[in-house]
């Protein structure tokens, strides 16, 4: 087991716009002012604005979310997750790392015969160790343009003396950088691939283990042992979960760049991974994944045609701002939403976000079901208002 977690308070449920027990979130109105919603809470407008990462001099956004922190209460503890490219701004960085147990940089590559393609990650693992957080190496055969190459997976899952060689060099790499475990991360591998790649697991876990590294596998969002797809069919939950360490459940992206507009994370769609996920693996072993993005569509949406652009949460308040729009929530998915016209070309376009409402649901989510913790694709843009409700839902596990 690699955290032994346990909850000291029993939820309370939080009413959006009503005094809860941890917090309140308000959601902007017509007439509504920084200034007007500090005093209506008795908070200093300045640390207000601070807080949930806002401008001061800019308008708000009707259907805007403003977080107002209340008790010191906290519904237990959680491990946390982010990941980040070794590009990532110091700011940023630094912005995260408080609330984070693990920071895992993507991504270390291989070749055929093992060797390692390494990352230029020297930077971000020295400020990562400013902060009692751990770093996480992550493996995964990630191609120059950006691809999973499951050709090249499958190459080292079959072939055993170069999957060895690739071991070797990754416990060389954690003990010389000083990480503290690996991630494993291989999408879309074949499914005549799904025992090999069980082996490989099995493989690295073993030997690791006995290094002193944790391993902790990313697996796609799956609700069922027989679903069909490249995506799904060879992570097995029921075996991989039982081998590694911790696991880290994707439960995001079924809004993308090239589907339907729809929420990133609807939280109906991550409960029924969550459902079946939680039936076939210790639920103290797994991370909920949370996105910190969302995108702008053009509709209508044709497909093969029109593609969503990945935003930032804090980017949609602004788009919304600069165009005149009303943020407004879906209930089912539980994700902020808003159409505008663009300015420029008159076309219309649909954004899906996350925001403090969202926010709170998903990590509600993780308390219901007795996770682990929750795991943040990715750590390269600013998200405060994140911070601001993890901090005040849940104390942080820092491993010394």
């Amino acid at each position: 087991m690699l955290i032994t977690k346990t909850y000291t308070l029993t939820y309370n449920k939080l009413t959006f716009n009503l005094q809860g027990d941890f917090m309140v979130i308000y959601v902007v109105k017509k007439g509504d002012t920084l200034y007007s919603i500090a005093k209506k809470y008795n908070k200093d407008v300045n640390i207000l604005a601070k807080e949930n990462g806002i401008n001061i001099n800019k308008t708000l956004v009707i259907g805007q979310t403003i977080v107002i922190p209340e008790k010191e209460k906290k519904l237990g503890s959680i491990a946390t997750n982010g990941y980040l490219y070794p590009s990532i701004r110091e700011d940023l960085l630094r912005e995260s790392l408080p609330y984070l147990t693990f920071a895992t940089i993507f991504t270390y590559g291989f070749k055929e015969d093992g060797s390692l393609i390494l990352a230029n990650d020297e930077k971000a693992l020295n400020i990562i160790k400013e902060y009692e957080t751990k770093p996480i190496m992550l493996i995964s055969p990630l191609t120059e343009n950006g691809s999973f190459s499951n050709e090249l997976a499958s190459k080292i899952l079959n072939d055993i003396y170069s999957q060895n060689i690739l071991i070797e060099n990754i416990i060389k790499v954690l003990k010389e950088k000083n990480y503290f475990g690996l991630d494993i991360d291989f999408e879309f591998v074949f499914p005549e691939d799904e025992n090999v790649f069980i082996d490989f697991i099995e493989n690295a876990t073993k030997k690791l283990n006995n290094e002193g590294f944790i391993v902790t596998v990313s697996l796609a969002p799956k609700t069922s042992s027989t679903q069909k797809g490249l995506l799904y069919e060879a992570h097995n939950y029921e075996k991989i979960g039982s081998i590694a360490n911790a696991i880290l459940l994707m439960t995001y992206e079924w809004g993308y760049a090239y589907g339907e507009p729809m929420a990133v994370a609807p939280i109906n769609k991550v409960k029924q991974v969550l459902d079946y996920g939680t039936k076939v693996i210790p639920r103290d072993k797994i991370f909920m994944g949370i996105p910190n993005y969302g995108y702008d569509w053009p509709i209508p949406f044709i497909k093969g045609v029109t593609k969503g652009i990945s935003i930032g949460n804090e980017e949609a308040i602004n788009i919304a701002r600069e165009n005149n729009a009303q943020i407004l929530f879906d209930e089912i998915a539980k994700s902020p939403y808003f159409n505008y016209y663009d300015k420029d070309t008159s076309k219309e376009h649909i954004v899906y976000f996350e925001d403090a409402r969202s926010i709170y649901e998903k990590l509600k989510t993780v308390f219901d079901y007795d996770l682990l913790g929750v795991s943040y694709w990715n750590l390269m843009r600013s998200f405060t208002q994140n911070w601001l409700i993890l901090n005040q839902l849940f104390n942080i596990y820092k491993i010394k």
